[in-house]
Order: structure tokens, then sequence, then C-alpha cells
């Protein structure tokens, strides 16, 4: 889509476009779907309802207990917390912290959620308080002044 509409606007078509796909919270097995509302996390969710879906629903790398845990540590290439961590977290230092210790067993499945959960929260309220925002005229008023920019 990039490369038909980017001549339309006065730049040059990608040569690449990467494209990466969000497993659904249950894991890459699944997929996300509009009939499963916990398949994944939406813009219009509150911090309860990320909060209850990422509990419940992101399939976890972690082990069956605590003790099997701390002992082999995380599975982070089917863990869905880490995947979306990876590309929600804004500090690599901390991710990679965050990798380390799990994959150790140092940290809990519960502490990753957590961490998930709040980055999450943060990024859907911040999108939430930029939607309340946007009117009609207001939005008209950006995409027209944004296209007549680069089509003079």
């Amino acid at each position: 889509m990039t490369c038909d509409v980017a001549p339309k606007l006065g730049f040059q078509k990608p040569s690449l476009i990467e494209s990466r796909f969000f497993p659904a919270l249950q894991g890459e097995s699944t997929k996300m779907s509009a009939s499963d509302p916990n398949s994944a996390i939406y813009v219009t969710d509150n911090s309860k309802q990320i909060k209850a879906k990422v509990n419940k629903y992101a399939f976890s790398g972690g082990q069956d207990t605590v003790e099997l845990h701390r002992e082999l540590g995380a599975n982070l290439d089917v863990d869905v917390s880490i995947k979306y961590l990876n590309f929600f977290l804004q500090d690599d230092d901390e991710l990679e912290h965050i990798k380390k210790e799990y994959k150790a067993g140092r940290m809990l499945t519960g502490e990753v959620k957590q961490r998930l959960i709040e980055v999450l929260s943060e990024l859907v309220a911040r999108h939430q308080r930029a939607r309340a925002q946007v009117t009609e005229e207001r939005s008209s008023r950006i995409c027209n002044s944004g296209y007549k920019a680069h089509n003079p």
C-alpha cells in the first residue's frame, strides 16, 4: 500500500518495508480475531481490561512451578509478554535486563506481565487522550494542510 500511496504524496516509493505481526495473546499458534475480544489488546481497552487480559490470556514461556522456573528459566521464544515488550518498551537496557533475568529464572512470569501491563496501559491511555482531542474540523484541517504541503 505504501508503494502505491507514496508517489501520490510526493515521496519516492520505499525500497523495503518490514512488517512484524503481533501474536494473539494466547500465543503464536492462534490468531487475533474480532470475534474473540480476549485475543488482543485494543486501543479502546481501559487499564483494568488490559490487566485482566494480560494476566489471564498472555501465553507464558515460564515453567509450570516456581521451583522449576527458578531452575530452568523462561522460554523467551514463545512468551507473548516478551514479544510485546520487544515492540512497546522504549528502554532497550530495561528490556535486555528483563530478558536476562526472566530467561535465568530470577524474574517470574507475573513480574514480566506486570511490566507489560504498565507499558500497555500508559500507551493506550496516551492514545485515548490524543484521540479525544480529535474533532472532525481539526482532522479535516490537518489532513488538508498535510496534503497541500506535498502537492502544491
